[in-house]
């Protein structure tokens, strides 16, 4: 469970680092505060019974209390956050003053985007206020309620695009736990058969489980999960097609191709073009 809020305080600042690879071991729920953080590296994946959602360096994610959640690796780049943890009481006079319905919707989004600009704006009033916690001053909590009342309302103004996939079923737990294999061993020879075995149930009967929760089958999740991996390091580094396909768990470049183009309408290759990196890849596609 993640940890409460220190006796008698409405609010705490933190900056967390992690390894790549940390994942958190279960499902795990907050009880008594609101959470908003602040990527400043790395790339995560977060899976909930009702939605899931991928956040990355520059994003900034919301999360009210009693939502059960976990979240996974999305890179092999370390992690790293600001975040904020505040009480229900803590936000009630920005609700009254500026909006409940302002916060509701941004709580509706959870995920946030933002150009580069308000993306450096952001991380410094994140900093700002964790410099500010530090202090420990008798008076430390009127100022930072009113560095996060600033916070959340540049959010608002600032914020381009984001939002979360939503199920059309709430997840079970075996579905979850799946979910989380899928996303931990994505880059190896994994198989319907072995995710159903490492949860405990028939092969048949997980496949229906999964697509009726999912609303896809479960080539299809895995493949998208490779692509979501692939698009990343098509972006941040100058492998080739074929080390990227290798490393993202297709069996060769010709078919990480294949179905990259049929996920986004285009090849690797215009991908990385697209996203202004410089290719370095002398293979075709």
């Amino acid at each position: 469970m993640p940890l409460p809020l220190p006796n008698k305080q409405q609010i705490t600042v933190q900056m967390n680092e992690y390894p790549a690879q940390y994942c958190m071991p279960s499902m795990q729920m907050a009880t008594d505060h609101y959470s908003i953080g602040y990527v400043i590296s790395g790339d995560r994946h977060c899976i909930t019974p009702l939605y899931c959602y991928d956040y990355h360096t520059g994003n900034v994610c919301l999360s009210p209390p009693f939502i059960l959640h976990r979240t996974l690796s999305g890179s092999d780049i370390p992690y790293k956050r600001y975040l904020i943890k505040f009480s229900p009481e803590f936000i009630q006079p920005f609700c009254k003053q500026v909006g409940k319905n302002i916060f509701e919707e941004l709580l509706n989004q959870t995920i946030f985007n933002f150009s580069v600009d308000s993306q450096k704006k952001i991380e410094r009033m994140f900093r700002e206020m964790y410099e500010e916690y530090q202090k420990e001053m008798s008076y430390r909590e009127i100022i930072l309620q009113g560095m996060l009342y600033r916070l959340i309302t540049t959010i608002w103004e600032d914020r381009i695009s984001g939002g979360t996939t939503r199920f059309s079923t709430p997840l079970t737990e075996p579905i979850i736990e799946a979910i989380a294999l899928i996303n931990d061993k994505f880059n190896s020879p994994i198989t319907l058969e072995t995710v159903a075995h490492s949860i405990g149930l028939s092969a048949a009967y997980f496949s229906r489980l999964f697509h009726s929760q999912l609303g896809k089958p479960f080539s299809d999740y895995l493949c998208d999960v490779r692509i979501v991996h692939a698009k990343t390091m098509l972006i941040r580094s100058s492998k080739s097609i074929m080390e990227i396909a290798l490393e993202s768990g297709f069996c060769n470049g010709d078919y990480l191709s294949t179905q990259f183009k049929k996920k986004t309408g285009m090849t690797p290759t215009a991908f990385r073009k697209a996203a202004g990196v410089k290719n370095n890849d002398n293979t075709n596609r």
